[in-house]
């Protein structure tokens, strides 16, 4: 059975699933098999210099007929030349993060580009839709890798957010399964961004050694750090504990600057060091007991999405 909806029909996709543009994890082979299988895939510009994003762009464009975008935070330094190297490109779908949407979505669309921002509240949401943007993505607290800071969950975000805007509203945080994919379009999204998920993938750019790290996540085994900083849920390992530890004796600024350093995140999840690096995952990290092909996570999800559409309701929440 086609499917077809407004995110579907902005991506030119068959599923409205995007596969997050996560730094250190999301390169060209993730995006384009992902973009293959029917979902959107992004190639994550914000862990890239500008030479290895061309790059990254030319392979996935040789390795997919179909649409594909990238993801570039704003907060990053000089990222005049990705927004450059992008248009250059001929890149349709530009996803932004982490800055204000103001700054670059009118040149974006100038250029013809459609362009989606992630929020994590509806106020922010409000500013992309009068920045002009074409969709939101409604981000909540329990996302791996950067958060907001107002640590408002998925259940609460994702009709707030369908409430404060007109523009569509695509899920993120928690979602790995068909099921919580229908609980999130049940609240107002009309599709969905997956990241842990997919960083399981056997595409993904992150290294084996903190995969099989996330695959031994429980409940609680993820808590959002550097909160005077930028927040950013982490699992749970030595370079963790230490910047937990200092945050708590009060820490400044300048001090959890210096203890981050530099490459912390590339440490960790691309080169696999599980005592020093920053382990960036979700709390969703607890429900994903394997490494899979993304066109296999993309067919699960579908699958069991249509199963929990098609069955009726359980116990006393039958249909009338």
């Amino acid at each position: 059975m086609e499917f077809s909806n407004e995110i579907t029909r902005l991506f030119s996709v068959r599923y409205p699933i995007v596969q997050a543009g996560m730094v250190w994890n999301s390169g060209w082979r993730l995006a384009s098999a992902v973009s293959n299988a029917g979902g959107l895939g992004l190639i994550g510009g914000g862990s890239m210099y500008p030479d290895i994003f061309r790059e990254h762009i030319r392979k996935c464009r040789a390795a997919t007929s179909h649409p594909f975008g990238v993801n570039i935070p704003l907060i990053y330094p000089g990222i005049e030349k990705h927004m450059e190297i992008a248009l250059e490109e001929k890149i349709s779908i530009v996803f932004t993060s982490a800055g204000n949407p103001g700054t670059w979505t009118p040149v974006l669309k100038d250029k013809g580009v459609a362009v989606v921002h992630v929020v994590s509240s509806s106020r922010f949401a409000r500013k992309a839709e009068i920045a002009g943007c074409d969709a939101v993505v409604a981000e909540g607290f329990e996302a791996g890798g950067h958060n907001g800071r107002e640590e408002t969950t998925s259940m609460v975000l994702i009709p707030a957010v369908r409430d404060a805007v007109a523009i569509p509203v695509i899920a993120a945080g928690g979602i790995a399964t068909g099921r919580q994919m229908f609980a999130a379009m049940v609240l107002g999204a009309s599709g969905v961004q997956v990241g842990t998920r997919f960083l399981m993938s056997e595409e993904s750019s992150s290294h084996p050694d903190f995969k099989n790290f996330v695959l031994k996540a429980q409940e609680g085994d993820t808590m959002l750090a550097l909160k005077s900083l930028m927040p950013v849920r982490l699992l749970k390992n030595e370079f963790f504990k230490r910047a937990q530890a200092a945050e708590q004796a009060g820490a400044s600024a300048e001090s959890l600057k210096d203890l981050l350093g530099r490459g912390r995140a590339k440490k960790g999840m691309f080169e696999g060091d599980l005592v020093e690096g920053e382990l960036e995952a979700g709390q969703v990290s607890a429900l994903i007991g394997n490494i899979l092909p993304a066109s296999e996570i993309i067919e699960n999800l579908w699958q069991e999405f249509r199963k929990t559409w098609d069955e009726p309701l359980p116990c006393k929440l039958q249909k009338p």
